[in-house]
């Protein structure tokens, strides 16, 4: 019997199953069978909406995290100068309780491994915070971390640039468009060092290759890059503040170019510039290719390249509707 059937019915009668939350039991409800005990219960700690009564229901600590080198399980040392009761503490019982605490802090890394770890970990933090990234992002970039490391040394890399990489490749997994320059210049690099984003581009190599990522078949391939290119435009015309029916435009004729000759060896932000354009041009909206390179980090040639792959590469039909008439 497999774990699906084992979970919903009885074994015996096949009947449905009920669950015994006091016991931790799950009862057949026909012939009283206990098809299994001591289940664990993800359920909520209590139904109660003050804080004070849910406090002293909890059962366990906070929720667990991949982006803490100890999963968030770990016990801090209050600082401040009262005691339990509120009265104030004297001065060498303070000094006593820091110096504890800096002692506990230290005692958590034992190890230059863990020490990494928990730069790393920090640093990927940081960086997701600083640039507004979702939960999911951060707990994929730790946990791509985490299985890098655990299969390849890390040792004497970058912090800056292997967080970097990890979140670049969290993003790249997630379907969020940021370039590895963004995220470069998020994780504490002032100026547009490109030494740190051919090192951070090197990582990224190395934890595709090692980790065995993006090996889906063609047609989620191109289907994936298609939704980038939609992602990237949709990025340049809310950043240009472009009008939506331009952005429409763009995207419907990517959609009708979906080549993926076109997009090989390219990237996909020149490509999505030059949709976005075309498609100006085509709309009447007066959009000049300086604004729309400024805003890609491409130059000028660059886009003109990728428009004249475009109309070399595929016939625009353009169907003129005839004004409305007007009567005085």
């Amino acid at each position: 019997m497999t774990t699906a059937e084992y979970y919903t019915q009885c074994p015996e009668c096949s009947s449905n199953l009920i669950q015994d939350y006091s016991k931790g039991e799950f009862i057949c409800e026909r012939c009283g069978c206990v098809v299994m005990d001591e289940t664990l219960d993800y359920g909520r700690e209590s139904n109660s909406t003050d804080f004070e009564e849910k406090s002293k229901n909890t059962r366990a600590s906070g929720s667990t995290s991949l982006a803490m080198h100890d999963y968030g399980l770990r016990t801090e040392i209050a600082s401040g100068s009262k005691d339990y009761a509120g009265r104030s503490i004297d001065y060498q019982m303070a000094e006593q309780m820091n110096s504890i605490r800096r002692w506990h802090i230290r005692s958590r890394i034992v190890s230059p491994h863990e020490r990494r770890l928990s730069n790393v970990l920090t640093k990927i933090n940081e960086t997701c915070a600083a640039l507004g990234f979702p939960k999911l992002i951060l707990e994929t970039a730790a946990m791509l971390y985490r299985n890098y490391e655990s299969r390849q040394e890390a040792k004497g890399k970058s912090i800056a640039c292997i967080a970097s990489a990890a979140i670049y490749l969290a993003c790249k997994k997630c379907h969020v468009v940021r370039s590895l320059e963004e995220i470069v210049e998020a994780a504490g690099v002032t100026e547009q060092d490109r030494s740190s984003v051919k090192l951070a581009s090197k990582y990224y190599r190395l934890m595709v290759m090692e980790l065995g990522s993006f090996t889906e078949p063609a047609a989620q391939h191109a289907l994936s890059s298609a939704t980038a290119i939609d992602q990237y435009i949709s990025k340049l015309c809310n950043m240009a503040k472009i009008d939506t029916k331009v952005e429409r435009l763009a995207i419907d004729i990517a959609h009708k170019a979906g080549d993926d000759m076109l997009a090989d060896g390219k990237v996909p932000n020149g490509l999505a510039a030059a949709y976005i354009y075309i498609a100006s041009i085509l709309s009447d909206v007066n959009i000049l290719q300086r604004d729309v390179s400024s805003l890609s980090g491409l130059t000028e040639v660059t886009i003109r390249n990728r428009c004249k792959d475009i109309l070399s590469c595929f016939k625009l039909t353009v169907t003129v509707r005839p004004p409305k008439p007007t009567f005085a």
